[in-house]
């Protein structure tokens, strides 16, 4: 199965330039922890709500000043939208993460994939167990 038949193709984004404060707002009235980064059409990196408490609440910034490219998460880390599932799984599973980007062969932005993409819409329960075990087992590790 390809990532195409299992993500979530409605995403919205958030420009780099957006205060923290307008990303916080966007996440709360779609009920999301994570918004793409985009410019120019392209992804430039991901911003969640840990990355807004941790990166510049925690630190004592202004979310009304602060910009998303000042808190957003990088390097990249994406899979295509031709890739089979189970290449988005291993990724997930190295990185330590929840939730994946997905681009088309064309570098765009086309969709999102996230554990619970993987739990409720591939047919296989022992796959999707398996993931949200060791990713947040991993997490539960690193957060000690």
């Amino acid at each position: 199965m390809q990532l195409k038949d299992v993500m979530t193709c409605d995403i919205h984004e958030v420009a780099p330039g957006a205060t923290l404060k307008e990303a916080a707002s966007v996440m709360r009235s779609l009920d999301v922890g994570a918004l793409p980064v985009c410019e120019n059409n392209r992804l430039v990196g991901m911003i969640t709500d840990r990355d807004i408490a941790i990166r510049a609440v925690a630190e004592g910034r202004d979310p009304n000043g602060t910009t998303v490219r000042d808190a957003m998460t990088g390097p990249l880390v994406f899979c295509h939208d031709d890739e089979e599932v189970t290449a988005a799984v291993t990724l997930m599973e190295e990185r330590q993460i929840r939730r994946l980007a997905v681009l088309d062969r064309g570098e765009r932005l086309c969709g999102m994939v996230s554990l619970g993409d993987l739990a409720t819409r591939v047919q296989d329960d022992r796959l999707s167990g398996e993931v949200l075990g060791r990713v947040s087992e991993q997490q539960n590790v690193v957060s000690e």
